[in-house]
C-alpha cells in the first residue's frame, strides 16, 4: 500500500466539485444564491449551449472589496459565517465557502466586482492551475461571474453531461426556483443570445410572480395558504385537486427562502391531499415555510437542498394541518342560514334550522315505499312553490334547492348566486367517504346482516385471506365466510353501505388485505380503502332521484368538508352565476 500523503489543493477542489457542481445547473444555482445573499435587486443570467459553454451571472448587489476578491476563489473562504454559532443559525443561502473554488477548479472563471466604496471595479481570472491578482475593470456596483468551458480539464466528467437542451432545461428549472423564492427581485434569462424570461420585481403582489412562472391556470385553480403557530409560518399557493398533474414538475417547497427536497415536508403535503387526489396523480403547489434558523439544519449536503428539523414531527403536523384546513373548504360552503326572522317565515325558518328539511341520508336502492314513508311528512313542502321555495334568494342554503335531474347524472339546483350543477355520484361518494371515516374513528364499522348471503367465485388467495383475516374484515363491517376452496359468501356488510354490491365490496377489501397486509391496511392505507368502499356505496348514474332525495344530498354536502371534490379529486359541483347566464343569452345588450 502506498504511503499516506496530503492531496494537492487543486485535486481536493476537483473532488469537492463532484458534489457541488454536478452539472451546469448546479453551478448556476451557486452563483444565483451568491447574488441573492449580496442583496441584489436585479439579476441577469446568460447561458450558452445549455450552460456547458458559458454561464454568466450579473447582479447589482453589494459587491466584493478589492482585498477580498482573490480570496473569494479560495476554498473555505466566506463572509457569511465565522463560528459554530453562526453555522447553527444560518440565514443566508450560501455559507460553506466552497462553491466558487469548486467551480474554478473545473472551469475558466472570471470574477468582476465593484464594492460601494470603490471608485471602479476589479477583475480576477483563474483557471485550474493559474491565478492572477485583481486588475482594474469597468463595472457598476455589483458583481459579474463568467464561467466558461465547464469540465474542460476533467473530460471524464464532461462525458456525463447530457444534450444542450437537457442541460438548459435543468438550468431553467434552477432559475425558476430562485425566481419564485424572491419575487421582490427582478430576474432575466437569455440562452444563446435569445431572451427566455424577463421577470420584473414585484413588491406588492407576490402572487404575480407565481402566475408568471406557473401560469394563469395554476393561479386560478389555487387556494391561498396562510397558517401560523408557535413561531412557524406557512404561506403560498396550493392547487385544488382538480388541477392535478402526472408528475411532480409543479411542486416547490421553500424553507426560509431556500428551495428544498425534503421527504418529511413532501409527505405532509401528500397526506393533506390524500382524501381528494387519486394516488396516481400529483398535486401542484408553491409553499414557503418560515421558522427560526436555529430549528433547522441546512448543513446536511454540499448541494444544500436537504435539511433536518429539530422537531420533525411538529413540523409535519403543522404543515399537514395548515394545508389540509385550507383545502377543506375552498368554496366556503356553509350550512348556517343567513335569513332573518323578517325575511323568512318563522315557522319555515325554525323547521329548516331544526333539520326537518334534511330528510336523513340518501340511500342507494331502497324501494319506493321507503321514500314514501320517509318523506311523507314533508314531500308536499318540496313539491309545491311554497314559502320555503319562494323565499328571497339570499336566504337560501349555499347549494340551494334542487329543481331537476339531468340525464340521470346531474342535479340542477338554484341558489342565491344562480345555477348549481352537481355530479350526484361524485358528491354522494364524498359524503359516504366522510361518513365512513367518522364511523371508523377508533372503532370498527357497524355491520348490517344480509337476509340472503351473497356468494361469488374467488381464487385460492382470496379464500385464504378471508379465512385468515376474519377479525380485520369485521373491523370493516364485513362478514365473509368460506363456502369451498373456490367460493366465498358475504353474510354482512357495513351498515352505511348496505345497498352496495356486496361481492364487489368484499373483493376490494380482500385485494387490499392481500397486497398490503392487515397492519398497513388499517393504518396508512385505511383512508384509501374507505374511499374505494365509498365508491361502491355511492348512488350510480341513471338512478332517478326524487326532489327530496336530491335536496337530501345537497344538505349532506353542506355538512362535510371538501364537498367540492370527490375522493379522486374530480369536482362534485359547479356554480354558474346569473351574470354568466345573462352573457350566454346576451341579455341587456
Amino acid at each position: 500500500m502506498a504511503r499516506i500523503h496530503l492531496l494537492p489543493d487543486i485535486l481536493i477542489s476537483q473532488i469537492a466539485a463532484g458534489e457541488v457542481v454536478e452539472r451546469p445547473a448546479s453551478a448556476l444555482k451557486e452563483l444565483l444564491e451568491n447574488s441573492l445573499d449580496a442583496g441584489s435587486t436585479s439579476i441577469q443570467v446568460q447561458l450558452v449551449q445549455g450552460g456547458i459553454k458559458r454561464i454568466s451571472v450579473s447582479d447589482d448587489g453589494s459587491g466584493i472589496e478589492h482585498d477580498d476578491l482573490a480570496l473569494a476563489l479560495s476554498r473555505h473562504a466566506t463572509s457569511k459565517i465565522a463560528s459554530l454559532d453562526d453555522l447553527e443559525r444560518v440565514a443566508s443561502l450560501g455559507f460553506r465557502g466552497e462553491a466558487l473554488a469548486s467551480i474554478a477548479s473545473i472551469a475558466r472563471v472570471s470574477l468582476t466586482s465593484r464594492a460601494q466604496t470603490s471608485l471602479h471595479g476589479w477583475r480576477v481570472e483563474t483557471t485550474a492551475d493559474d491565478s492572477r491578482q485583481p486588475a482594474p475593470a469597468a463595472r457598476a456596483v455589483g458583481t459579474s461571474v463568467d464561467v466558461e468551458d465547464l469540465y474542460f480539464n476533467t473530460p471524464a466528467r464532461r462525458k456525463f453531461l447530457k444534450t444542450e437542451s437537457t442541460e438548459f432545461g435543468h438550468c431553467e428549472e434552477v432559475f425558476r426556483r430562485l425566481a419564485l423564492s424572491r419575487p421582490e427581485i427582478g430576474f432575466a434569462l437569455t440562452h444563446n443570445g435569445r431572451q427566455i424570461s424577463q421577470l420584473p420585481a414585484v413588491h406588492d403582489n407576490a402572487d404575480a410572480r407565481v402566475t408568471a412562472m406557473l401560469g394563469k391556470e395554476f393561479y386560478a385553480q389555487s387556494v391561498a395558504i396562510h397558517a401560523a403557530a408557535g413561531g412557524l409560518q406557512l404561506t403560498g399557493l396550493a392547487a385544488m385537486p382538480t388541477y392535478h398533474r402526472s408528475g411532480r414538475d409543479a411542486q416547490y417547497l421553500f424553507v426560509n427562502g431556500r428551495y428544498v427536497r425534503d421527504k418529511l415536508l413532501s409527505h405532509a403535503v401528500r397526506q393533506a391531499y390524500q382524501d381528494v387526489l387519486h394516488h396516481d396523480r400529483h398535486p401542484a403547489y408553491v409553499l414557503f415555510l418560515s421558522l427560526d434558523p436555529a430549528l433547522v439544519d441546512v448543513n446536511v449536503h454540499p448541494a444544500k437542498t436537504e435539511v433536518r428539523f429539530r422537531d420533525g414531527q411538529g413540523i409535519h403536523r403543522f404543515v399537514f394541518h395548515g394545508l389540509e384546513k385550507a383545502l377543506a373548504r375552498p368554496r366556503s360552503i356553509s350550512v348556517e342560514p343567513v335569513a332573518t326572522a323578517t325575511e323568512f317565515p318563522a315557522a319555515e325558518y325554525s323547521r329548516w334550522q331544526s333539520g326537518a328539511y334534511q330528510q336523513g341520508e340518501l340511500q342507494v336502492a331502497e324501494p319506493a315505499t321507503f321514500y314514501q314513508t320517509l318523506f311523507s311528512g314533508i314531500r308536499e313542502s318540496y313539491a309545491r312553490t311554497d314559502a320555503l321555495q319562494s323565499a328571497p334568494l339570499e336566504t337560501l342554503p349555499e347549494l340551494g334547492f334542487a329543481v331537476a335531474q339531468l340525464s340521470g347524472i346531474y342535479i340542477l339546483a338554484q341558489n342565491k348566486n344562480g345555477l348549481v350543477i352537481v355530479d350526484m355520484h361524485a358528491a354522494h361518494e364524498r359524503v359516504m367517504y366522510e361518513q365512513l371515516k367518522a364511523a371508523t374513528n377508533g372503532s370498527a364499522l357497524a355491520s348490517q346482516p344480509l337476509l340472503i348471503p351473497v356468494t361469488f367465485t374467488a381464487d385460492s388467495l382470496d379464500v385464504a385471506t378471508a379465512s385468515e383475516q376474519q377479525e380485520k374484515l369485521h373491523d370493516f363491517g364485513l362478514d365473509v365466510g368460506v363456502l369451498s376452496p373456490t367460493a366465498l359468501a358475504v353474510r354482512s356488510v357495513p351498515a352505511l353501505l348496505k345497498d352496495a354490491d356486496a361481492a364487489e365490496l368484499a373483493k376490494s377489501v380482500l385485494a387490499e388485505l392481500r397486497e398490503f397486509g392487515a397492519s398497513q391496511t388499517l393504518t396508512e392505507r385505511r383512508n384509501e380503502l374507505l374511499s374505494t368502499m365509498a365508491c361502491h356505496g355511492a348512488v350510480r348514474a341513471n338512478r332517478q332521484l326524487t326532489v327530496p332525495e336530491m335536496n337530501a344530498l345537497l344538505r349532506a354536502m353542506e355538512r362535510i368538508d371538501r364537498a367540492d371534490q370527490c375522493n379522486h379529486g374530480r369536482p362534485t359541483w359547479f356554480q354558474i352565476s346569473i351574470e354568466e347566464l345573462d352573457r350566454m343569452f346576451m341579455r341587456g345588450r
